[in-house]
């Protein structure tokens, strides 16, 4: 039937239906197709829209070692049908395919978003025929070609943004070049099929234990860019490589090689695909990352928690450090109301008289601790006029835990016959109905007796590749947990659809919008350095909505008089813009600081009570690009149509002045004013002809949030 051509939203993209009734897809682009882009050989034998790999087939000879290319029987799919629509989100395709040999069929949806630069894609694969297929991988979205426009050679002009992540560590963006990562052009363009590639993957249930699931790919010649995130809160895979002349995008979730992951469908059984999103700008990675937050935005839960950004007083970090006491607690629920703080978090600790790491799982109060019950906390955070918390860790119990020895091992995960161990802790198996039902007896204990509205979620565990038990493979167990427990986190919001729940997983180690599409507020960091959270805070609007993203503001408590009082104060407006963009997550033991420190504190929860209403409309930018953690300046801006903000941090080094770029007001006689703190001490000018903003910070270990209009 030829082309199908499509352009939405700024989109353009070409399938074409081939001589053999294959589905390729040809161009997937901000920028218009033109098809002498393509090696007319290399178009010959790729740019199949759909891969996926079963069992017991061959594979033609044009692959090498373990890329998602020429799969079998991916290879030889044929087209059947598309169906073009609308629904309330925007244009959908659907497009079917088949196997002829195994009467497999794959259908594979494209979801555009009204008004967004990016499509949502998944398939379903349906086993039409009459023996039991394996499924060993599916792609969510696969597009060869994406070095294609322009002339200069790939090695020169394409640069990919790969966000690393970890403990203390989150949102650590690094620049490559292809080259640097192995895929140098070194073959003639028209054999090039080389057995490397450049893949990210995730194995386990912490979903962005190293990377986030997303990525950045530029063409700085063309100035147009890919962009993409995996939606799944645990295994995923994403690879960059060359077949035949051209470079390759794969997205996936788990798959056998890298993951255990493998599915056996029989006749008439059919599996869904991880969905993915991924979008295109010939704008740059703000512009990418503006989309990226409106799409964000469209796809998750509704609920009152983003759209009024309560400020959240938690009493763990440089506060009790998860040794909450009834004494404790009363004077810090004073100094949070008095702050201004609208909810207050008990945090871990409240359930075990002593220590509590491995004893975790029935989630009782602790009478040495609270020796009049947790409750009569809770009733006096709401008699303060805050909505109190607790902290829970509801998908694990310790190995010491009495419930974890009086139930069988299908609660569990199981691997060789054996409960695996994590740290102390077993993994609670979410697909066991017991399981879940025991999960929602503890929420509504938690949410009823103690009248509770927000719960911190952590979750402190790596499981590794899955269960044994009842699944195909060990990752078709961990895979199925997963989608169990995104289905149990559904029915507690449809109980309780005002319940805030937090999502921990030792700070942003399960930053993924398969959770975040659900929950409202995510931990950024477990970091307590609050000069290196400045990174992870400026950061971290590349990973999720302004309005998601906790960020601890905790001044300091010193317990000797080397700092003096101009630095203390210094360090309690830098520690609170931190979070002043995203939401606070306020803890420091506010009921220890000095007058003058705790007016700072109240000031910056007042600003923010006065901007939150932008932040959660606004898009993120970066004029002096993503931060590192060795940079001594750092820089990051939320704007509206109207305004816009923008947060200013000088770390340690000898570079006293900074220009900030700010090339969309050029020439615009902009209104710059510092909004916080009022005790302004630093210099600042915006030069209208030039686009910058000119500051001066006279110490090291400054902050200013400044105010655009």
């Amino acid at each position: 039937m030829g082309y199908i051509k499509i352009f939405e939203n700024n989109i353009h993209m070409v399938w074409k239906v081939d001589e053999d009734n294959g589905l390729q897809l040809l161009h997937f682009s901000a920028l218009p197709f033109h098809e002498e882009e393509i090696d007319g050989e290399c178009a010959q034998v790729g740019f199949r829209f759909v891969e996926m790999s079963l069992s017991g087939f061959d594979r033609p000879h044009e692959r090498h070692g373990n890329k998602f290319i020429v799969t079998a029987p991916g290879y030889r799919l044929k087209y059947v049908e598309h169906k073009d629509g609308h629904n309330e989100k925007g244009r959908l395709l659907v497009f079917t395919l088949r196997d002829e040999v195994t009467d497999v069929f794959v259908d594979a949806y494209v979801q555009f978003y009204d008004g967004i630069s990016m499509i949502r894609c998944y398939q379903i694969v349906r086993n039409e025929g009459k023996a039991t297929q394996t499924l060993e991988y599916i792609s969510s979205f696969n597009y060869m070609g994406i070095e294609k426009e322009g002339l200069l050679p790939r090695d020169t002009k394409m640069q990919l943004l790969i966000p690393h992540n970890s403990w203390q560590r989150e949102l650590n963006w690094k620049k490559y070049s292809l080259a640097q990562l192995g895929l140098e052009q070194i073959q003639p363009k028209t054999i090039q099929r080389s057995s490397n590639l450049i893949k990210v993957t995730n194995v386990g249930n912490w979903s962005a234990k190293e990377h986030l699931p997303m990525g950045y790919l530029e063409n700085t010649e063309k100035n147009s860019s890919l962009f993409w995130q995996i939606e799944n809160n645990g295994s995923w895979h994403w690879e960059i490589g060359d077949q035949n002349g051209h470079l390759y995008l794969a997205l996936s979730g788990p798959n056998e090689t890298y993951s255990h992951w493998s599915k056996d469908l029989k006749p008439g059984d059919s599996f869904e695909s991880v969905p993915v999103a991924v979008g295109v700008t010939d704008k740059g990675f703000d512009a990418a990352m503006g989309e990226l937050t409106k799409y964000r935005r469209v796809i998750r839960r509704k609920n009152k928690d983003n759209e009024t950004l309560a400020i959240i007083f938690n009493d763990y970090m440089n506060c009790l450090w998860g040794k909450p006491t009834a004494a404790e607690e009363f004077p810090l629920v004073d100094a949070a109301a008095d702050a201004g703080c609208e909810y207050f978090c008990i945090d871990a600790g409240w359930y075990a008289d002593g220590d509590w790491w491995d004893s975790v799982g029935e989630w009782k109060e602790s009478r040495k601790r609270f020796p009049n019950g947790v409750k009569e906390i809770t009733d006096y955070i709401r008699s303060k006029g805050m909505i109190p918390g607790v902290w829970l860790e509801l998908e694990v119990m310790g190995i010491y835990c009495e419930k974890a020895k009086q139930v069988p091992d299908d609660w569990f995960f199981v691997r060789h016959g054996k409960r695996i161990y994590d740290r102390s802790r077993h993994q609670l198996d979410f697909r066991n109905p017991k399981v879940r039902a025991y999960a929602d007896e503890v929420i509504d204990r938690i949410v009823q007796d103690y009248g509770v509205g927000y719960i911190k979620m952590d979750y402190n565990i790596e499981p590794g590749i899955g269960t044994e038990l009842y699944a195909d493979s060990v990752g078709d167990g961990m895979l199925e947990h997963e989608r169990c427990y995104l289905k149990w986190l559904d029915g507690v919001f449809e109980r309780y659809p005002e319940l805030i729940i937090e999502n921990c997983s030792s700070g942003g180690l399960r930053m993924d919008y398969a959770m975040l599409s659900r929950y409202s507020i995510q931990s950024t960091s477990d970091q307590d350095d609050y000069l290196k959270y400045a990174t992870i805070a400026a950061n971290a609007p590349t990973g999720l909505t302004p309005e998601q993203s906790a960020v601890w503001a905790y001044p300091m408590n010193h317990d000797d008089d080397v700092i003096s009082n101009r630095e203390l104060k210094e360090e309690v407006s830098f520690n609170m813009i931190n979070a002043m963009l995203l939401r606070i997550h306020q803890s420091g033991h506010l009921a220890k600081l000095d007058d003058e420190r705790k007016a700072l504190v109240k000031e910056a929860l007042a600003v923010y009570k006065d901007i939150r209403s932008d932040i959660k409309n606004a898009v993120p930018f970066w004029p002096l690009g993503l931060s590192d953690f060795s940079d001594e300046w750092v820089a990051m801006g939320l704007k509206t149509e109207e305004k816009a903000y923008l947060a200013v941090w000088r770390r340690e080094g000898g570079n006293a002045y900074q220009e900030i770029p700010l090339p969309e007001y050029q020439g615009e006689d902009k209104k710059v004013t510092c909004i916080y703190p009022a005790c302004n001490e630093s210099k600042f000018e915006w030069q209208a002809e030039a686009g910058k903003l000119s500051v001066h910070f006279a110490q090291e270990k400054m902050a200013r949030l400044f105010a655009i209009q």
